[in-house]
């Protein structure tokens, strides 16, 4: 047979390919968290693997420690060299049979993993005092490696990602409460200081979770996913994307919009109520998309034709305003607090609507800032919207059951390509700032968050220390006690101290009730610092717990309550020493607001409108009124007395 010019030029192109393929192959390679300015655990045997060519002979070069190891027959290879103890800059040396990798400015000291969802993927750069906490930020001993975003149904043996130096040119990026962390241990210890930031902001704690843990928790917890192949992720991401398409679709003639449901003389009598302001509860909960909110004010003669403003506070998460059937405005954001201007003329005496377009992309929904704050305001008066407010869906992701592919539409996908890889690599323990998106579901917390833990210690073989941090206050202020899906997950996350090596940080005292991201994170990295410091590094003069709930018993109508960890004493932050946060029930159950104070390590809790005292809660609710801590300054731990059935209790 002859071969055509062709046909050769075709013979040489695929031969050389292949060459070069096999010379890839070939060549030895290490996982992206080895590289220049890395930092490697100190007092633990450290562990260097990666791939060459199967059979191959792979020299390791360490100080003074040299190992050799063949790589088997799928070209994977492993070893584990002597403890170090700090120190550095050094050199790591990997040569293989055609190529050689000499690693750069190592340094030996504490790695902490550090993940979570957004408020530990908050950077540097957003912080309060931002400029300032950059333009310091002179720590070349302290290193930072970012894990880059990535999901996947499998687990993978790599992920992507780069050592840097702490410097005011790289900082910017780090993660906040990571960055804070471990610089306050770097100024105790004086020791180099590894962070591995591997967070992404909305995920809920499933996602983070490896699927042989998950697997092993109730069948319950697996039915959000019932609508996900796993096993033809290919053939599930095509018909997700074919369901977006007639969403999208579906979005551009949205009943709303078509039958001008915002239309001043439009009949809402059939629609359900929704209380304002306030996230969507029930079964608002699961939707994603359109959802029409009407309310009607009574104005008096004097407003009619009036210049106003329009104040809704901040929308979860982009809006379309009408005021009596005229478009007054509309926003995206779910941060940005919502303010229209109502022209004249357009206002009457008597009955006036207000029609709110609510576009929820994901997660809460809603009108949820302050009741004072959602308003019509006519010369410097001011007529309130908050109430129940009449609202019907529009246009939902579950009408096409269509779930946006992201991290939350399957168990394990960030364990799968963001911890994975990454657990052959010591550390010395993580800290963890997530639970945001758990909240709806606080109650599966409690089996959740330990099983998380009690995963990732299995995964690495060893049982690190593992701390947290506890949800910030956040949202409006409630006028009267009641429940709350975020002091049910704060008690979740309390509840699982009962693991070996854990603490928490408790920060009900700075966040912020109009953002889900407290700017002060510089408390947040010291008070976990703290922990580590005092449990891992042996500085126990530095009181890392706040005071928390040891016993109460009840005098009268008055509650006494006892605490832990009060420190060199208790404190209140108020100049009359009027202690806030606590309500207390009597044999009825219905909590009251209750007047508090310090009787010397003891706090004496009552109401006049509770007689028979059995029952007292502290700090809960979103947003929580605390001011109750110890010398150390570190706030009062949320708690409550009783075993009520939580609002996110559903089976």
């Amino acid at each position: 047979m002859k071969f055509s010019f062709t046909m050769k030029r075709t013979l040489f192109f695929f031969i050389l390919c292949f060459m070069l393929k096999l010379h890839v192959i070939a060549e030895v390679r290490l996982p992206h968290i080895f590289s220049d300015n890395m930092v490697f655990q100190q007092n633990q045997s450290i562990r260097i693997w990666g791939w060459a060519d199967k059979k191959e002979s792979v020299e390791i070069r360490f100080l003074d420690q040299v190992k050799k190891v063949k790589a088997d027959k799928d070209g994977s290879w492993q070893v584990e060299l002597s403890p170090v103890l700090y120190g550095g800059p050094y050199e790591l040396n990997v040569k293989g049979k055609d190529n050689a990798i000499c690693l750069k400015n190592i340094l030996v000291g504490e790695v902490w993993l550090c993940s979570g969802q957004s408020n530990m993927e908050w950077v540097v750069g957003n912080v309060r005092d931002a400029q300032i906490e950059i333009g310091n930020a002179d720590y070349p001993l302290i290193r930072s490696f970012n894990v880059s975003k990535d999901m996947s149904m499998k687990p993978k043996d790599d992920l992507n990602g780069v050592w840097t130096v702490c410097s005011p040119q790289t900082v910017s990026d780090y993660s906040a409460v990571a960055y804070f962390f471990a610089r306050k241990l770097y100024q105790e210890l004086n020791v180099p200081i590894g962070i591995i930031n591997s967070s992404w902001g909305g995920t809920d704690i499933e996602s983070w979770t490896s699927a042989a843990m998950f697997e092993q928790l109730p069948a319950s917890f697996r039915a959000r996913y019932k609508g996900v192949d796993a096993e033809n992720y290919d053939q599930f991401a095509r018909e997700i994307e074919q369901r977006k398409a007639a969403y999208e679709k579906a979005l551009t003639q949205d009943p709303g919009d078509v039958e001008r449901w915002y239309a001043d003389n439009y009949d809402d009598s059939s629609w359900k109520y929704v209380s304002v302001p306030g996230l969507w509860k029930n079964e608002l909960i699961a939707v994603d998309g359109t959802v029409w909110s009407r309310f009607e004010v009574d104005l008096p003669d004097s407003a009619e034709g009036k210049e106003a403003t329009l104040y809704l506070g901040p929308i979860d998460d982009n809006d379309v305003t009408y005021v009596n059937g005229v478009k007054v405005g509309s926003t995206e954001g779910h941060t940005v607090e919502r303010c229209y201007n109502i022209p004249a003329q357009l206002l009457k005496a008597g009955k006036n609507s207000v029609t709110v377009k609510i576009i929820d992309t994901g997660g809460d929904g809603g009108l949820y800032g302050k009741a004072d704050d959602v308003c019509l305001e006519i010369e410097a008066k001011r007529y309130s919207l908050a109430g129940e407010w009449r609202y019907k869906t529009g246009v939902t992701k579950n009408e096409f059951n269509y779930m946006d592919i992201s991290p939350n539409m399957y168990y394990a996908t960030l364990f799968n390509s963001m911890i994975c890889p990454i657990t052959p690599f010591r550390i010395k323990g993580t800290i963890w700032y997530q639970g945001e998106n758990n909240a709806a579901n606080a109650y599966n917390y409690r089996s959740m968050f330990p099983a998380l833990i009690n995963d990732w210690r299995a995964q690495w073989g060893y049982e690190f220390p593992f701390y947290w941090v506890q949800l910030a206050n956040f949202m409006a202020k409630d006028e009267e006690p009641q429940e709350s899906q975020w002091a049910e997950l704060r008690e979740a996350q309390t509840m699982t101290l009962v693991l070996p090596k854990t603490g928490q940080a408790v920060i009900t005292d700075i966040g912020q009730a109009d953002d889900i991201h407290p700017r002060n994170k510089q408390d947040v990295g010291l008070r976990l610092a703290l922990n580590a410091l005092n449990k891992d590094y042996g500085k126990k003069n530095l009181v890392c717990v706040g005071p928390t709930y040891k016993s109460m018993r009840v005098d009268g109508h008055k509650i006494i309550i006892s605490y832990d960890h009060i420190g060199s004493g208790l404190v209140v932050k108020n100049k009359y020493g009027y202690i806030e946060g606590f309500a207390i029930a009597g044999s009825t159950g219905e909590y009251h607001w209750a007047k508090a104070y310090l009787d010397g390590s003891c706090v004496i809790v009552y109401s006049d409108e509770v007689t028979d005292p059995v029952h007292v809660r502290y700090a809960w609710s979103n947003n929580p009124d605390v001011n109750l801590y110890n010398r150390e300054g570190l706030p009062a731990v949320p708690f409550r007395t009783d075993s009520r059935r939580g609002i996110t209790q559903y089976d």
